[in-house]
């Protein structure tokens, strides 16, 4: 949040708050639905109950209120995460479970990765990465837990690994999708998950049970 709207949050009440963050749901609806160009203070308007003159006296500009539907759009999408691998108990199923799920998000909303990459250049573009990157490492997080669990060598290295490689699998799955049972030997060699543990087995390690 910009310095200027922060100030003035410290004196909201909570009716203001909560426009504030109707503000930010209405980005959020916009951006899944028309993508990042189309997401202005206008159409952020027509989507909530608010004005535009509102919008701007409640946020200092639409990077400040994108920033915020996006970080919004990544906790829902740690929440499924998190949910698909509490489905299981053992470590080993809990990670691809996970891995699953991020990219099924993906795979049922063609125009996610297409969103995000947008995101991505548009702050790179604008030198303001900060967002993006507690965003990433949100993620990275959630996968170093999941391979620390298993456990293998160098979790966060290998979290990191995993990350970069989903976000070139995601452009890859949106021109030439492949099934997921294609891609887990790749995932499995960039975790080096057939080191992973003393004495389990590279089977009993890499894959889940079925």
């Amino acid at each position: 949040m910009g310095s200027s709207s922060e100030s003035r949050a410290r004196r909201w009440s909570p009716n203001q708050r909560a426009k504030q963050e109707q503000i930010i749901e209405a980005a959020k609806e916009v951006l899944a639905r028309d993508g990042l160009a189309a997401c202005t203070a206008r159409a952020v308007a027509d989507a909530s109950p608010l004005t535009k003159s509102a919008i701007h006296y409640y946020f200092d500009d639409m990077d400040e209120i994108i920033d915020g539907a996006m970080a919004r759009h990544m906790s829902g999408c740690l929440d499924r995460i998190r949910a698909a691998a509490d489905e299981h108990e053992r470590p080993v199923d809990r990670f691809w479970a996970a891995v699953r799920a991020y990219l099924e998000i993906f795979a049922e909303r063609p125009n996610a990765a297409l969103l995000w990459f947008s995101y991505w250049v548009d702050v790179g573009q604008k030198s303001r990465l900060e967002p993006i990157d507690r965003m990433h490492q949100a993620m990275i997080g959630v996968l170093r837990d999941l391979l620390a669990d298993i456990p293998v060598d160098d979790a966060p290295g290998r979290a990191h690994a995993l990350f970069s490689y989903l976000l070139g699998t995601l452009m890859q799955q949106a021109v030439r999708p492949l099934p997921f049972a294609e891609l887990m030997p790749e995932i499995a060699s960039v975790c080096r998950l057939d080191s992973a543990g003393p004495g389990e087995g590279r089977t009993a390690q890499v894959l889940p049970e079925r």
